[in-house]
């Protein structure tokens, strides 16, 4: 293998030369600054120019990378293990697109499916690209910050306009597609390689919360189309549920020195136990001080923790469950409108009741709703809500958590949704593709958590040109 035969190092040696040029009349350039817009497009033309530079720089080591003996024998090893056979058609000269932005030319060998009848597009791949994160032609930093743009600004239409800004401009269907595909590869490398989280919550308090939120999402209606020829659509609203592993300091609130889990999903409550099991196994959960899984009343949550908490080999006494303490105060304001009574009565019923639920006298409580229940039949909202009650009773011991340091309340996981689901995939005239949505709930959930580096490093794992 020699230069010649892969080629683009002449094209990017003269590209860095030119530059390099500009950047050295730039800097002998001794004219004064008149004006603060003066200012703004001096910042603007030397960061573009210094960009532009390190992004040659960085396509200059690529093409001496991709040209090196070692990583043909990389590529060759990557292409026997692919699940299809394929054969080497040669080099291509590929557009890339660096971190910065700027689109440069490398030289990369590729490999086509052998017989297929797929098109163009689908028929092959570019090994030595799959093997350094350079997904959909772009450098892995580039995707990762086209995505995080899109996923952390309120709309597609936000993160491009701050791209154009930057002098970026990228389509926004590429945008779309970078975005999509990476959400997709972090999540089967993290299923298929069981990446190891590598943190512990050894000797730790660790809250384990979950809830649901709400968006909608669109399936496509029967019939005739729309007069610009678009698809009419459905818009029901789906349950999106969240989960979210903490721990706490000293004096029970939560620590900030450990960035929380967070995830969430579309598909349902045994898909998020699935991913709730593999986190806190990845977390060495048996060896916490005490695990505390906190939530309303939802039934999809609280019929499966028992055999999660079986499954994970919990020992019952490091196992702390509790309903929401404002979540139980709800149904006790439920109570408290069946009575005919004057406001002050209701009000001051509802008060007594809260005080001894707060200091875990859940007994008094139920032999108040008892009371009420005397002479009113079968009022079928006294007896739901007084089944309510004693069905949580061991975890309404409020006064016994408080002694603990644990929270009483789930306003991390209702934090969660408001930041993950409410502020993004929530809102007028926002009506989602279901699995779109599924992928930007992976992706914000880690945003939010502070974790994104860690779904980069899944997203950019070459296990996808294995599995896919």
């Amino acid at each position: 293998m020699n230069d010649v035969e892969c080629g683009g190092f002449e094209d990017l040696d003269r590209q860095i030369q030119e530059v390099e040029a500009q950047l050295q009349a730039t800097k002998a350039r001794r004219e004064a600054l008149g004006s603060e817009a003066e200012v703004e497009a001096w910042e603007q033309e030397v960061a573009g120019l210094a960009q532009q530079f390190g992004d040659l720089l960085v396509a200059r080591r690529l093409q001496e990378t991709l040209c090196s003996p070692a990583h043909r024998e990389r590529e060759e090893a990557l292409r026997r293990q692919l699940p299809r056979r394929y054969r080497w058609e040669g080099w291509r000269e590929v557009t890339v697109q660096m971190t910065q932005g700027t689109p440069v030319r490398l030289w990369v060998r590729y490999a086509s499916r052998s017989g297929s009848r797929r098109r163009h597009r689908e028929r092959g791949l570019y090994p030595g690209l799959l093997l350094l994160g350079l997904y959909e032609h772009c450098t892995p930093g580039r995707a990762s910050k086209v995505a995080q743009l899109v996923v952390a600004m309120g709309s597609l239409e936000e993160a491009e306009r701050h791209l154009r800004e930057q002098g970026q401009a990228v389509e926004r269907k590429r945008m779309r597609r970078v975005t999509r595909r990476m959400a997709q590869r972090a999540r089967l490398a993290q299923q298929v390689e069981a990446v190891p989280l590598g943190e512990s919550v050894a000797g730790r308090r660790v809250v384990v919360a979950m809830d649901g939120g709400r968006l909608r999402v669109r399936h496509p209606k029967r019939g005739r189309r729309t007069a610009k020829g678009r698809h009419r659509y459905h818009t029901p609203w789906k349950e999106p549920k969240l989960l979210i592993v903490y721990t706490l300091d000293a004096k029970g609130r939560q620590d900030k020195s450990f960035s929380p889990w967070i995830d969430g999903t579309l598909r349902g409550p045994d898909v998020l136990f699935t991913w709730l099991t593999g986190y806190l196994q990845g977390l060495h959960i048996t060896q916490a001080d005490r695990v505390q899984f906190i939530a309303d009343g939802a039934a999809w949550i609280w019929n499966r923790i028992q055999a999660l908490v079986q499954s994970l080999g919990l020992r019952a006494e490091q196992v702390v469950q509790t309903v929401d303490f404002y979540h139980a105060v709800e149904h006790l304001a439920l109570v408290a409108k069946e009575p005919v009574w004057s406001e002050a009565q209701r009000r001051q019923w509802l008060q007594d009741q809260v005080r001894h639920l707060r200091q875990g006298r859940v007994g008094w409580v139920l032999d108040a709703i008892d009371r009420l229940r005397r002479g009113r039949g079968r009022n079928s909202v006294l007896r739901r809500e007084r089944e309510y009650f004693s069905s949580h009773r061991e975890r309404l011991r409020y006064a016994q958590f408080k002694a603990w340091h644990l929270p009483l309340g789930s306003g991390a996981i209702e934090s969660a949704i408001r930041r993950v689901v409410n502020l993004r995939l929530k809102g007028a005239s926002l009506f989602w593709n279901e699995d779109a949505a599924e992928e930007m709930l992976m992706l914000r959930a880690f945003y939010k958590a502070g974790r994104w580096n860690l779904l980069k490093r899944w997203a950019f794992s070459p296990a996808y040109a294995l599995t896919a």
